[in-house]
């Protein structure tokens, strides 16, 4: 404030003089003069104090001269302002005085003044000076739908501030059933703008749970966070929704993610069904409720909203299935357990042949009998024809794509599997490149059995199904996996085996029934609409489930085993090209198919199926592609293994 103007002369004297007679008088020493005459500042003419006495506020003064900066003593704004007991009971009670949050009195302007401390567009600011501090509060609301739309958008009669929800001068603490944001009287204070969501709401299971008085059930907090509240339908908001409602129903938030909605979602797949896209947002009801969305009046319209053609075949598909219980399905259990036990059984057995298979090769290597295998020297035996060679490309091409994109949908929940994702550019474009190798596949699928009609039936070709030539296992393979397992234990020398193994065979079979029993399954999952016009819905529960359990045999199969006993194992280690040359040394030749070998010989047809060995050129490039397959499948078999120890 300024210093008080004091002009000498017989005004002064007088205005002295009588200072003295009304202090002796007992009367205020300046009762006498206007305030104007000392102070500059007072009431602007904006302020909603405009034409105010300063003894009006600053009644209490009662020596001169006072301090420059006057305090306002307690209740004074009460004697115009009837907040007292009201906000002594909130929880800024004692805390915070009236110009805390309205500023100084010469300064308060009226509340529909924007500029105003207390205006919706001033008040988080002048909340935050506080509140900012707690978890980031006022920071969650500006970035909010709400904070946006009152300060971006300019909707001050639209857009809720501060005071709107907690109230002004009676504002309590959340955990005081009084307050207007506690678990009982949110909804109602929501309800005041959202009136018809209110309304709705209130007649659904949630709504009645809160009725009903209890504070276990979810309001609108629950679900939309407190200040942090986003559009529904933002990218955000849909993606985490299920983790919001799976904080409440914990066994259906389990078996959504393991659904394929809930697997696409967890990717980031906005497009991907969550719960309130079946169960609507705000009128969630139980089944049996015959104004239930998932109610059977209403589920093909539900379904419909995403799935073109529902029957109502399609309708019995369970989205929350759990095959592992038998009470949700025993057909769906029974496949889930054969799966189960088909898994286990052969990881298991090749799990231990590849083991007892390792050490006593690495027992071979170290004795030096492994010499003439890993020969690399002298003319090359032709084992491959060309078509064969392209084909077999075409396999691993579209085996590692259909594995890469359709790993990381089984184990969404892995790190690895959202980089993976997000590298090839979401879940849509994942999708495109998973279904391009599956028709590649149904491709080269129908050409090699297209081939095995031509030979079987116009050739007449009898070894196709049986003998030393055929892939179809025989009595002498089953005799070799004996043999072969009493010489990993040292029970005997190493057997002899023919143009085909027994692992080759079993590898073989395993990509042929593969194809066939994971492409139908897709091929129900791709079309869903036209398999469900005539299956009933649970097959197309056991489609996703054999799709997903058979897929991680093939891969898991082929990854481990199939590369160890192609390229892993001391005698071709660290690849064996022999796919890519269409070829193998004729030394190695001798040592690991003699009975052919001896065959080839015995008729006189050995020289008919040498090949000059592949030049160097040609070795840099079937290196480069060949170990560039391995890296990638021994990836993923690192990714199955790592996915199976976070779960």
């Amino acid at each position: 404030m300024s210093k008080a103007k004091i002009h000498p002369g017989p005004l002064a004297a007088a205005a002295a003089a009588a200072m003295l007679v009304g202090w002796l008088a007992s009367a205020p020493a300046f009762a006498q003069i206007d305030c104007a005459d000392c102070h500059d500042e007072g009431p602007s003419d904006q302020s909603v104090h405009a034409g105010f006495d300063c003894t009006d506020c600053h009644s209490d003064i009662s020596e001169y001269p006072h301090p420059e900066k006057l305090e306002l003593g307690p209740g004074v704004c009460a004697q115009c302002h009837d907040v007292g007991d009201t906000l002594a009971q909130s929880v800024h009670g004692g805390m915070v005085g009236c110009q805390d949050c309205h500023g100084t009195a010469h300064d308060i302007l009226p509340l529909d003044d924007l500029d105003s401390k207390m205006s919706p567009v001033k008040q988080p600011a002048t909340c935050g000076s506080c509140h900012e501090t707690d978890d980031g509060l006022i920071t969650g609301y500006l970035d909010s739908v709400h904070g946006r739309a009152l300060l971006k958008a300019g909707l001050v009669t639209a857009a809720p501030s501060c005071s709107d929800c907690h109230g002004s001068h009676d504002i309590l603490a959340v955990d005081d059933p009084k307050a207007k944001v506690s678990h009982q009287n949110l909804p109602n204070t929501c309800g005041r703008c959202h009136q018809g969501i209110l309304d709705e709401w209130k007649g659904s299971t949630h709504g009645e749970v809160w009725e009903a008085g209890s504070d276990q059930g979810p309001v609108c907090e629950t679900c939309h966070s407190s200040h942090w509240i986003e559009r529904p339908e933002s990218r955000a908001v849909r993606l985490e929704f299920p983790e919001t409602c799976g904080e409440c129903h914990k066994q259906k938030h389990g078996s959504y993610r393991d659904s394929f909605h809930g697997e696409v979602t967890d990717l980031g797949f906005v497009a991907g069904a969550i719960c309130s896209d079946c169960h609507t947002p705000h009128n969630n009801r139980p089944e049996s409720d015959p104004q239930s969305s998932i109610n059977p009046a209403h589920l093909m319209a539900t379904c419909g909203q995403c799935h073109s053609n529902v029957s109502k075949a399609f309708l019995t598909f369970d989205p929350h299935a759990e095959p592992e219980n038998p009470n949700d399905g025993k057909l769906l259990h029974w496949i889930w357990l054969f799966m189960t036990v088909l898994l286990i059984g052969v990881f298991g057995f090749f799990g231990l042949h590849t083991v007892l298979w390792l050490q006593r090769a690495l027992v071979a290597l170290s004795r030096d009998e492994l010499n003439g295998e890993r020969s690399k020297e002298g003319p090359y035996v032709r084992r491959f024809r060309k078509s064969q060679i392209r084909t077999h490309a075409v396999v691993i091409t579209t085996f590692l794509v259909l594995a890469a994109t359709g790993l990381p949908l089984k184990f969404h929940y892995t790190d690895w599997a959202q980089t993976l994702v997000s590298v090839f550019g979401g879940v849509a474009v994942t999708r495109f490149l998973h279904r391009t190798a599956a028709i590649l596949t149904f491709g080269y699928f129908l050409f090699h059995v297209s081939n095995l009609i031509k030979r079987a039936v116009i050739n007449r070709d009898k070894g196709m199904l049986y003998g030393w030539s055929s892939m179809v296992p025989r009595p002498k393979d089953f005799f070799d996996l004996i043999n072969n397992l009493r010489y990993f234990l040292y029970l005997r020398k190493r057997p002899t085996f023919d143009r085909f193994t027994y692992w080759e065979k079993f590898d073989y079979f395993a990509v042929f029934w593969g194809v066939a029993i994971i492409g139908l399954s897709g091929l129900m999952l791709w079309f869903p609409g036209f398999f469900g016009a005539f299956l009933p819905g649970w097959m197309l529960n056991a489609a996703f489930l054999v799709h997903s359990d058979e897929a991680l045999l093939a891969t898991g199969f082929i990854f481990i085993f199939h590369f160890f006993h192609t390229h892993m194992r001391p005698e071709s280690f660290p690849l064996d090209p022999v796919i890519f040359t269409g070829g193998m040394p004729l030394e190695r030749f001798k040592e690991e198919r003699k009975e052919e070998y001896q065959r080839l010989v015995e008729r006189g047809e050995l020289e008919q199926y040498l090949m000059d060995p592949p030049d160097p050129s040609q070795m840099k490039t079937i290196r480069f592609w060949g170990f560039t397959a391995v890296a990638v499948g021994l990836l993923l078999a690192l990714g199955i293994l790592l996915a199976f120890l976070q779960h």
